[in-house]
């Protein structure tokens, strides 16, 4: 997971806690945490998410430069499929995105700038 975060979405290794069994990815101005289920943090919230279960819809990253070519062509590169560019409102308004999902099925959106 992590390698796909920084490899794939360009995200980086901000740190790592493994007494808790978490790994901070910088993206952006934000973090993402990914937590071991099996941690001390992951066992604190119970049983992970199972068969027809999740633990979230889905989050969004901001894009920039929101080249929708060159973002197919970087994920294929990685084995990743983008579902159909569409226009959806967001934090900033309506703008181009496209969904794909991590190697737990997690969906991130990968936002671009906002229309107009």
């Amino acid at each position: 997971m992590s390698r796909f975060y920084q490899e794939v979405l360009g995200c980086s290794l901000e740190r790592t806690l493994e007494g808790v069994g978490m790994v901070q990815l910088r993206a952006g101005h934000s973090l993402i945490d990914l937590v071991d289920a099996a941690g001390a943090i992951g066992r604190s919230r119970g049983a992970p998410p199972g068969d027809g279960g999740a633990n979230m819809d889905h989050f969004c990253l901001r894009v920039e430069p929101f080249d929708e070519p060159a973002l197919r062509e970087h994920l294929s590169k990685h084995g990743v499929e983008a579902g159909e560019l569409a226009t959806r409102y967001g934090a900033e308004g309506s703008g181009p995105s496209l969904y794909i999902d991590d190697p737990e099925g997690n969906t991130i959106e990968l936002k671009g700038p906002p229309e107009g």
